[in-house]
């Protein structure tokens, strides 16, 4: 069958687009959206094209012109004006006007002076564009340009063919009739800023005075939350802070007897016999304080320009309300006990699994909805969330969805140390950043190789790194043997590798004893107290005050996709750069990966792709010390 209206062009290899729509590309408020695309037609016909955008359920789009590159390649740009979705598309036609204004130019420089059943063809079109113009003032100057060309001579025909005003208002007015509208339409996702840019400082709040036989309460939490904004961090990240299970309570060193005293461990959440909310996930341990004090963090967090991420780990211990209200929400063992869980060789006897494919499903995916929300009523906008790579990705993909209806400014922190594609798959059904392999990449190679994977491919339009130097589960190789060295060498490459990275407390004072042959730490925080001297001798804190001054003062830092690796001539020597679009801010790091002896290199400066010529003189600046070279 012959199609009514056949389209005239081909619109084909959109960038950036996540498996032909089917996911949204993640974006920023304020940010420029860069697209491109192959456009072209049949004959040599002149071309237009425009990027069309909105925010999801506008009625009409906005437009902005695409441009043409080399080989039928195309490009356009828009900015992001507000957060949540978003859709886009690319609409093509030929355009007879400026075809034929191409024509006209074409025949005067040969020489042919004889144009006027040209100009009359002109004419026709412009006649046309002004009745498309209606009642505007264009119609009137428009229809003055066709009545011109119709007398004037050669060298008249082409001064009103090449007129940048009439070029202007027929672009305006553009026949597109025969337009080709490229489908479907992509979605985006707008984020606010805290999503791209932040330093995280994560601290139990129990141990936040650094006593080691007894707890602190959200009451005790100040003077931490202000030594981590001292330092120059934005976001501080809270484990769970609900009550602790009973039943099988671990001790010291993930013992199995707990003695008297020990606080057991956070992720093993609820008790339905304390609380003042249920005991479960809605509600804080007593020995923290209660959800007014809680409230009262929150907001004394806020007013220092902060904010508080929380853990949310689906975890119940024993005693959670959850054992008794709905056990078929549980995995079963044959003879009807509760399974608890398990990642051999490691068990977990104080927590019980939650089956999200058991058969009251639907009851289970709402309540974990509303657990977000019910923070998220609370004042808590991010959340980190806890081995998600365990739950259906199709249950996070409605969750987020759902959360976003509302609290469309809720951030969430994958923290899924698995297998590629589940990473990569659970930051494009939605999660804001994800927990990467950084923790584990040492060397230049590797460094290199997995950085340009994040930055320089695909990855980049949805996989936002939080490079994460420490975590209470993880205390890597390569700070348990380089000493405070390997400490300042990590925090420069996570600070100025990404513009999003955190902390583990105890990493400013370089904390590095482990359990034996394991990348655990030695009493550890997740099962007792911790004492600790906050300003002991040998901490980094002024490494990483420093460090975070520069993130927010060099606006290059703060984006992601920008960065490049350069030669340098000694393989424990890394050295990169990144710049701002526009080129107004350029930083070049050099940072030795050998904690152990001094190294030296000769560096490779891409000068001419940083618009400076091999003559120049140029300034640089250390922004470490201050230092200034020609």
């Amino acid at each position: 069958m012959i199609p009514n209206h056949p389209e005239t062009l081909i619109i084909q290899n959109v960038s950036p687009q996540l498996d032909q729509g089917r996911h949204a590309v993640k974006k920023t408020v304020g940010e420029d959206v860069v697209v491109e695309a192959d456009i072209f037609k049949e004959g040599h016909d002149v071309v237009s094209a425009v990027l069309k955008f909105r925010p999801l359920g506008e009625s009409s789009w906005r437009e902005t012109p695409m441009r043409p590159l080399i080989n039928d390649r195309w490009r356009g740009i828009f900015s992001i004006t507000g957060i949540g979705k978003w859709e886009f598309t690319i609409e093509a036609w030929g355009d007879a006007f400026l075809s034929w204004q191409e024509e006209i130019s074409k025949k005067y420089a040969g020489g042919i002076r004889t144009l006027q059943s040209e100009a009359l063809e002109g004419s026709a079109l412009l006649d046309e564009a002004a009745r498309r113009a209606g009642k505007s003032s264009d119609a009137k100057k428009i229809k003055a340009h066709a009545s011109r060309l119709k007398s004037a001579d050669a060298d008249g025909i082409l001064a009103i063919a090449t007129r940048e005003e009439l070029t202007a208002m027929m672009t305006l007015w553009s026949d597109r009739t025969l337009r080709t509208e490229y489908a479907p339409t992509l979605p985006l996702w707008a984020d606010r800023e805290r999503a791209a840019f932040g330093a995280w400082y994560e601290f139990f709040p129990r141990s936040a005075e650094g006593h080691p036989e007894r707890g602190s309460t959200f009451r005790d939490c100040l003077g931490r939350v202000d030594d981590a904004k001292a330092m120059g961090f934005e976001v501080i990240y809270f484990p769970p802070i609900h009550p602790i299970g009973r039943t099988h309570r671990k001790g010291r060193n993930n013992s199995l007897t707990c003695e008297p005293g020990e606080p057991g461990v956070p992720y093993a959440i609820g008790d339905s016999q304390v609380g003042q909310n249920g005991g479960g996930h809605m509600d804080v341990a007593p020995e923290l304080g209660t959800l007014a004090d809680f409230a009262w963090l929150v907001a004394e967090v806020k007013k220092r320009g902060m904010e508080i991420a929380l853990d949310f780990a689906i975890n119940c211990s024993p005693n959670h309300p959850y054992v008794t209200e709905h056990p078929e929400w549980f995995f079963k063992r044959p003879d009807g006990t509760i399974k608890y869980a398990e990642n051999p060789p490691k068990k977990y006897e104080d927590v019980y699994p939650l089956n999200f494919h058991n058969p009251d499903w639907k009851g289970l995916w709402q309540e974990m909805h509303d657990i977000i929300a019910f923070w998220c009523e609370q004042g808590v906008r991010i959340f980190r969330v806890d081995n998600p790579h365990t739950k259906p990705v199709a249950f996070w993909e409605w969750l987020i969805t759902e959360i976003h209806t509302k609290y469309p400014d809720a951030l969430f922190l994958s923290e899924a140390f698995t297998r590629p594609k589940m990473m990569q798959t659970l930051a494009k059904v939605g999660f804001t950043q994800s927990y990467t392999y950084f923790t584990w990449r040492n060397t230049k190679s590797e460094l290199t190789e997995y950085l340009t994977e994040l930055t320089q491919t695909e990855m980049k339009d949805y996989f936002r790194a939080n490079f994460f130097t420490n975590t209470p589960d993880i205390l890597p190789v390569m700070l348990q043997q380089s000493g405070r060295p390997g400490f300042m060498i990590r925090a420069i490459l996570a600070a100025t590798l990404s513009p999003v990275y955190g902390i583990y407390s105890g990493f400013e004072l370089c904390e590095a004893t482990p359990l034996p042959d394991r990348e655990e730490y030695l009493d550890s925080e997740k099962y007792q107290f911790k004492g600790r001297d906050w300003d002991a001798p040998g901490n980094i804190k002024d490494t990483l005050t420093r460090l975070n001054a520069i993130r927010r003062d060099q606006r290059a830092f703060q984006e992601y996709a920008n960065l490049r690796f350069h030669p340098a001539e000694n393989e424990n020597i890394l050295f990169f750069s990144k710049t701002t679009t526009a080129g107004d801010n350029l930083i070049l790091v050099a940072l030795t990966l050998d904690p152990f002896q001094p190294q030296t290199a000769f560096v490779h400066v891409p000068l001419s792709k940083f618009g400076i010529g091999d003559t120049d003189t140029y300034q640089v600046e250390d922004l470490l010390n201050g230092e200034s070279f020609l």
